[in-house]
């Protein structure tokens, strides 16, 4: 017993070490304070774990200065001010607002399961909104009823030769050649989409009976992995063909592995998609030991999928703020610089989750209270 008293008592001693840090030179903690997170164990978090949290409540600082229109700097965290890393809800980043508002919300389009699946699709595949106003500007309204292969193939071919670039960085999309014979990547995802909507998959996905059974239906589909496969479900259901919980399903991507690896040093038995459901599950009692005033997106907390995005920002910036803890990956930099200069963006969500009044309520009490001054 005295054994096993004292293994637990070092543990103990060694989370406590490993949870002791400031947060930058603005963060409230300090040296002294230490605690014990008894609740999380057997996982073995380390400083990382806490820095999670902090960089949520930040970076949703920012989300509602940017919402308010504020004038900058919207934080004192000079590696937020510096770099460029997404929301802490996926569906608030710039793509997903385009999405939700211009794709699948656009009251000019068809609203059919089909129309609405083909035209999620044909976006996400480029993942890139220049290439969706590309083919608006050539093509008209995107409507599969008029859908022409030759047609579409033609608007990209002819933006690639001019040296455009037609597809996002954000993640890689295989080329596809070997399932649909084309030398060029967008012939195969254009034959992809075909493939889905010549199977039904729209009414397959609306008949499917929770987030799973339609991640697998797309995972079966040529050059998707599982990655992509819950991405696109995920933009699915953003849409009325689906309308899966966002709490019941996830699976991790290359960034979030290297982010979990990074705020833990054990597991303590769960798997990478446990430790999303267990940080999910867990928010608001973290929030609350770091005293930490977290403003949720208008009551909706965040969902395994905005679990998931945060490892893989907390990854990132975890170069700059850790760069002794090393991820899977090995990266040390981040790439991509944060300029201030995007387009304000008037957020609107899937009218399913039902924060959209009170987003129109807040923008006016906002309004009314900076007109007084």
């Amino acid at each position: 017993m005295g054994t096993k008293s004292q293994k637990i008592h070092n543990d103990n001693i060694e989370q406590n070490e490993q949870l002791n840090f400031l947060f930058g030179d603005y963060g409230d903690e300090k040296d002294s304070e230490l605690e014990i997170i008894s609740h999380i164990l057997p996982a073995k978090p380390t400083v990382v774990f806490n820095t999670y949290w902090r960089f949520a409540v930040e970076r949703q600082k920012i989300f509602f200065k940017k919402l308010e229109n504020a004038s900058m700097p919207w934080t004192d965290d000079p590696i937020l001010s510096t770099y460029k890393f997404t929301n802490a809800y996926r569906a608030s980043d710039r793509v997903s607002q385009y999405l939700i508002r211009n794709i699948i919300y656009h009251n000019d389009l068809p609203s059919s399961p089909n129309e609405v699946f083909f035209r999620i699709m044909l976006f996400k595949l480029f993942n890139k909104i220049e290439t969706w106003q590309l083919l608006e500007h050539h093509l008209g309204s995107i409507i599969f009823a008029e859908y022409s292969f030759e047609r579409y193939d033609k608007v990209l071919t002819d933006a690639i030769q001019s040296g455009q670039t037609i597809y996002s960085a954000a993640y890689i999309m295989p080329s596809g050649s070997t399932s649909f014979g084309h030398t060029a990547k967008h012939r195969n995802h254009l034959k992809l989409i075909e493939m889905m909507m010549s199977n039904d998959l729209p009414k397959k996905l609306a008949d499917a009976k929770n987030m799973h059974q339609g991640f697998d239906l797309i995972r079966d589909y040529p050059t998707i992995g599982d990655f992509l496969a819950y991405q696109f479900i995920t933009d699915v259901n953003y849409s009325e063909i689906t309308n899966f919980s966002e709490m019941e399903f996830v699976i991790p991507g290359p960034g979030a592995l290297d982010g979990i690896r990074k705020c833990f040093t054990d597991l303590g038995g769960l798997n990478e998609p446990e430790i999303i459901k267990f940080m999910a599950d867990i928010q608001d009692s973290e929030f609350a030991r770091l005293g930490l005033n977290f403003q949720s997106l208008w009551g909706r907390k965040l969902q395994l999928i905005d679990c998931q995005n945060l490892f893989c920002e907390v990854d990132k910036y975890s170069r700059m703020k850790h760069p002794d803890i090393s991820g899977i990956s090995g990266r040390t930099r981040i790439k991509q610089k944060y300029s201030g200069k995007g387009t304000h963006l008037d957020h609107w969500y899937p009218p399913k989750w039902g924060i959209n009044q009170e987003i129109n309520e807040y923008r006016l009490k906002k309004s009314t209270s900076n007109s007084k001054f």
